[in-house]
């Protein structure tokens, strides 16, 4: 282990961790460094330190205590739970919604339940690793038949369902934004395509609540589809409050069938009281308060032309999420390292998170971003970038 580590050094690819004195804000105190601009943070509304996210927090701490002391079913569910899934599921639009401690638990306890022998399960080339992860676990267990499609290729999507049409059902999986690429999945097609072929339709939208549609109900509001797909899983760890936890939301009889069957809600302590209380205040808050999504869309595009305009050549997109492809890994993890020296915190990612020649720096983009943060951040990039010859 420690000759590994050391290679990871050698190689210029080991990852740091910073750390913070202050809450998750656009700017924050950085242990030894100060005041920091944070361009790197999935905070999307700049909920974390939102007062009132803040203060339901601290009453449910008082009203519930710290934590749930076991599993649900077990010995007993709070009523702050109920009320959080009741309010997510009117969010995004089904009919009931799951709480669990992060998304990945939600998407690792779903394919898994959901999928049997003799299923087709489908997924997108480009689908976040809990996604990959889950289904992995499935074919394990149940011994369901997988296969994945080209990033955003309904052909080969459409090829893969053909060759499984004898299946006993068949579910494709598709990020509803792409972490990595800020990209939106072609999701009125993926509807079509779901019809055509008897299958269903499971959309991770962790990058998209908060975050896309007039209100921010996510990449079904962005296309005017809002209850039209069958499982929407999403995370709280992001725009909604940014602590943690995550949900599944479709039918009341698939909750059902998670409560009886999934393994992170039977094994597991539910979601602390604290947080699904936060996370409720931070839905409420934004069902009070749609133009702070308005506000993160204006950020967002404000800097995208900017960076542009500064001589880079982000990849193109309309989310929050704005990658730099630098090239190599050791590359991105450099430049990141001469951003926090010029006061700014921007993650490079790199293999394996990304393919090889792919490293980029993913800025991410608040509603709680100034325009002077958002200028700051842009001429600190492009004098890093001519530092390194990545522009003149």
């Amino acid at each position: 282990m420690s000759g590994a580590i050391a290679q990871l050094k050698a190689d210029g690819v080991y990852k740091k961790l910073n750390y913070l004195e202050s809450p998750q804000a656009a700017r924050v105190r950085m242990e030894g460094r100060g005041e920091v601009l944070i361009l790197s943070s999935n905070n999307y509304l700049g909920l974390s330190a939102e007062p009132s996210v803040v203060e339901a927090g601290h009453e449910g701490l008082r009203r519930f205590g710290a934590g749930t002391g076991s599993v649900r079913f077990i010995c007993g569910t709070f009523t702050v739970h109920r009320q959080l899934e009741a309010a997510l599921a009117r969010f995004v639009g089904t009919p009931a919604a799951l709480s669990y401690v992060s998304c990945w638990n939600a998407n690792e306890g779903l394919t898994a339940t959901i999928a049997e022998e003799g299923d087709f399960v489908v997924s997108d080339a480009l689908n976040h690793a809990s996604i990959i992860d889950s289904i992995r676990l499935a074919k394990t267990i149940t011994k369901c038949t997988t296969a994945v499609y080209k990033h955003g290729d309904l052909d080969d999507l459409r090829e893969k369902l053909s060759a499984n049409k004898a299946a006993r059902r068949r579910i494709i999986w598709t990020d509803g934004v792409f972490s990595m690429e800020g990209s939106i999945a072609k999701l009125p097609d993926l509807l079509q395509i779901a019809r055509d072929y008897d299958a269903i339709l499971v959309m991770d939208d962790s990058h998209s609540t908060g975050v896309l549609g007039a209100t921010g109900r996510g990449t079904a509001e962005h296309f005017g589809v809002v209850g039209e797909v069958d499982v929407i899983t999403s995370t709280l760890g992001k725009a909604l409050g940014g602590a943690a936890g995550g949900f599944v939301a479709g039918s009341a009889a698939l909750c059902d069938m998670l409560t009886q069957r999934s393994r992170p809600q039977l094994f597991s302590n539910a979601l602390p009281p604290t947080v699904a209380a936060s996370a409720l205040a931070s839905v409420e808050f934004l069902e009070t308060h749609p133009e702070r999504v308005q506000t993160l869309r204006d950020n967002a595009q404000y800097f995208r032309k900017a960076i542009i305009e500064a001589g880079l050549n982000p990849l193109a997109g309309d989310t929050p999420i704005v990658p730099i492809i630098v090239g190599e890994t050791a590359h991105a993890i450099r430049m990141s390292e001469m951003l926090l020296d010029e006061g700014i915190f921007v993650t490079g990612f790199g293999f394996p998170v990304v393919p090889q020649g792919t490293a980029r720096l993913r800025c991410q983009i608040s509603a709680a971003h100034t325009r002077t943060d958002l200028d700051d951040a842009v001429r600190a990039i492009a004098n890093v970038a001519r530092r390194v010859g990545l522009m003149k």
